[in-house]
């Protein structure tokens, strides 16, 4: 067995191994493993074949390569939590990766022909690098952008082609041991590529805090909006609740001359009016949480409205563990997805059952409602995908967004004429 064949097979090791390190899991660690190893098998065995029975054939090259790169990428995706076009370029960015360390074996070859020190600098190029880039950038790559981050597709061009040329000047047709003098070229090549890498994942990582930034600008944004709405309504019934304490007086001396007569029935009258006076004023206090409670309030003053009947069980404490802005917009998102499929229904299918309860150790939200028109499921996370264009959607992406953050479950799914989601997290 040549240098070759050892070199191949150590680079195969570390692509898995970047494989599982970088892309978010979405089976249990076993058997992500266990996909991986079998994967690891599948693509090295053929090494054989282009190395060893035909070493000469360039045709044999090329396919077994191109099966190589496809079941090295559809290993990425197939483990990937979401499937989408980051695990795509994270799978493609291992590849290129790991040629590095082949070529750091070809260059000690051609110079020294020591078997034993070729491979000690291919494992040890492949570890220096995959430190480097653990410790840098495996924050970014399992970080959770959905479609926020809408150049992943075009990212994808850079390793591709990085991929092409190291192929080109270092392997096939010809190898750097039949062209030595294209080491200096392939080195500084090397240098682009991680000098291009850094500068890409800088980039995403602006991005997407760009984009948390503008979250939280909305989610600010919002709750004072709301908290003027309530404002303004605690004002008003301040000044109607005033204004009848003003007139309780008047009501107090009707009162005294309706039993002078005897007019039970009329004093019954305008005790009801009184009451129904008083319960009109009353601001509804939802949950114990400041934060959620004011989201609340505006959500069930759209659905009055609207008339849509909102049935209730609401359980949240004043302090809950989880970010209560973060957790005040799913709810609201939730809500105002579920008012407005039923807002046009017949009077008797224009309900929501609500069930929120946030305590210490879970947090559950369990939404109920009607539907007409077919509803269409987002591919990668399994939630329904807005239809009204392209800036639509982004109320599901950060309900999807704050499940991945609190490490809960969310589901949905339609039935008789019913549309239930849920989330889950135990804490």
């Amino acid at each position: 067995m040549n240098y070759k064949n050892i070199s191949y097979t150590i680079s195969h090791i570390f692509v898995m191994l970047f494989m599982y390190l970088f892309i978010a899991h979405r089976y249990s660690k076993p058997k992500t493993v266990g996909i991986c190893t079998a994967s690891f098998f599948a693509i090295t065995v053929p090494n054989v074949l282009k190395l060893n029975i035909f070493p000469d054939s360039s045709l044999c090259y090329f396919l077994v390569t191109v099966y190589q790169i496809a079941m090295t990428q559809l290993t990425g995706l197939f483990i990937s939590k979401w499937r989408d076009s980051k695990a795509l370029f994270v799978g493609l960015s291992g590849s290129n990766y790991v040629i590095a360390g082949s070529i750091m074996a070809a260059i000690l070859h051609i110079y020294t022909g020591n078997l034993y020190l070729c491979i000690t600098g291919c494992i040890v190029t492949h570890v220096v690098i995959l430190f480097v880039l653990y410790t840098k950038i495996r924050g970014i790559c399992l970080e959770y952008q959905g479609e926020t981050m809408n150049s992943w597709w075009k990212l994808c061009l850079i390793p591709v082609f990085f991929f092409c040329g190291f192929s080109s000047l270092t392997f096939f047709p010809y190898t750097l041991d039949d062209h030595p003098h294209n080491i200096l070229g392939v080195v500084m090549f090397i240098i682009t590529m991680f000098v291009a890498y850094v500068v890409v994942m800088r980039y995403v990582s602006t991005e997407s805090q760009r984009t948390d930034l503008c979250w939280q600008n909305m989610i600010f944004e919002t709750y004072i909006k709301n908290l003027e709405n309530q404002y303004y309504l605690v004002e008003q019934s301040e000044k109607n609740l005033r204004i009848l304490r003003h007139d309780m007086r008047h009501y107090s001396g009707m009162i005294d001359s309706l039993l002078d007569q005897g007019e039970y029935q009329e004093i019954k009258k305008v005790i009801e009016h009184i009451n129904t006076v008083a319960d009109g004023n009353k601001v509804t206090k939802y949950c114990s949480n400041l934060i959620v409670n004011t989201m609340l309030s505006c959500m069930m003053e759209k659905a009055l409205s609207l008339d849509v009947e909102v049935h209730q069980d609401i359980v949240v404490a004043e302090k809950i563990p989880v970010d209560s802005y973060e957790f005040a917009m799913v709810v609201a998102n939730l809500l105002e997805n579920a008012v407005d499929c039923v807002k046009e229904f017949t009077q008797h299918r224009k309900f929501v059952d609500v069930k929120i309860h946030c305590e210490a150790d879970h947090l559950l939200i369990h939404m109920k409602n009607a539907y007409e028109s077919d509803i269409i499921f987002d591919t990668q996370t399994g939630l329904p995908k807005s239809q009204k264009g392209k800036n639509h959607g982004f109320g599901m992406q950060s309900v999807q967004a704050f499940a991945d953050k609190t490490g809960g479950n969310i589901g949905c799914y339609c039935e008789d004429g019913m549309f239930q989601i849920m989330l889950f997290a135990k804490f």
